[in-house]
């Protein structure tokens, strides 16, 4: 019994010093990335804003104001939020680790603390911006409220775990392969019909469907979609499927991680 309460406090001593690290490592990234005057972590912030709000307002000015019967600017709004998410996600992890080697010679930082405190920045950053971006939005009448909160935030926890795995995977493989590194902007840009950014899974013929489907970050889109619009909108999404593929993205992920330092070249 004593041992078992040993194993458990050197556990949890454990999870709050890697708290401690991911916690100081994102400080750093803010005042790193964008200093310590002017807007500072406002930008976290105000970055997703400009690309989510500026999009919304395009597509709503040039493009009808309803599409299958829904609401065109929610349309967008459900879409591009949660795609600036993966594509900020994925950007800020191409050689995350060499621009931050230095930190690696403290032997409580790891490459998954580097990698842990850049999505949770860039995750917590979009949600805000969707969340202002929504409000404005519903506000001037734009867009309804949610009807399902419960499927919207499922919806955005699958899509954050989704970004957290690609990070990983992209943060790795970018380490260990120039040429990713270099084609990873094309691969997301090849990648956007395959998001359900801006189409829905029933907008396709029936036999094409299941293409769309493959992609989690679909099925993720579809489950926000289903909670924005309720039964207005007829959603199709795979939560097994989804839950299995984020969780094998996710797990090779982890291991290329914890592999990665011997691809490194750290100079002090």
């Amino acid at each position: 019994m004593r041992q078992q309460s040993q194993w458990s406090n050197t556990l949890l001593s454990h999870f709050k010093l890697q708290y401690k690290v991911i916690h100081a490592l994102i400080l750093r990234e803010i005042h790193t990335r964008y200093g310590r005057d002017n807007l500072g972590f406002l930008w976290v912030v105000g970055e997703p804003i400009l690309f989510c709000a500026g999009v919304a307002i395009l597509w709503t000015a040039i493009r009808p104001a309803r599409e299958h019967g829904l609401a065109m600017t929610a349309i967008v709004v459900t879409g591009y939020v949660p795609l600036t998410m993966w594509r900020h996600c994925m950007g800020r992890a191409v050689k995350a680790y060499e621009s931050n080697g230095s930190l690696l010679f403290h032997r409580q930082v790891t490459p998954f603390d580097i990698i842990t405190a850049r999505t949770f920045l860039e995750v917590i950053g979009t949600l805000m911006a969707g969340v202002l971006v929504m409000g404005s939005a519903i506000g001037l009448g734009y867009m309804k409220p949610p009807q399902d909160y419960g499927l919207l935030l499922l919806g955005l926890v699958y899509q954050s775990f989704f970004s957290f795995a690609t990070a990983l995977l992209t943060a790795s493989v970018s380490e260990m392969s120039d040429l990713f590194e270099k084609i990873v902007t094309v691969i997301s840009y090849l990648s956007l019909p395959f998001s359900g950014a801006f189409i829905m899974v029933a907008w396709l013929p029936l036999r094409y469907q299941w293409i769309l489907m493959l992609s989690p970050m679909a099925n993720n889109v579809e489950m926000i979609r289903g909670g924005q619009f309720g039964m207005g909108a007829s959603v199709r999404y795979d939560l097994f499927y989804d839950t299995w593929m984020t969780a094998l993205l996710l797990g090779l992920g982890i291991i290329l991680t914890a592999g990665v330092r011997k691809h490194l070249e750290i100079t002090g």
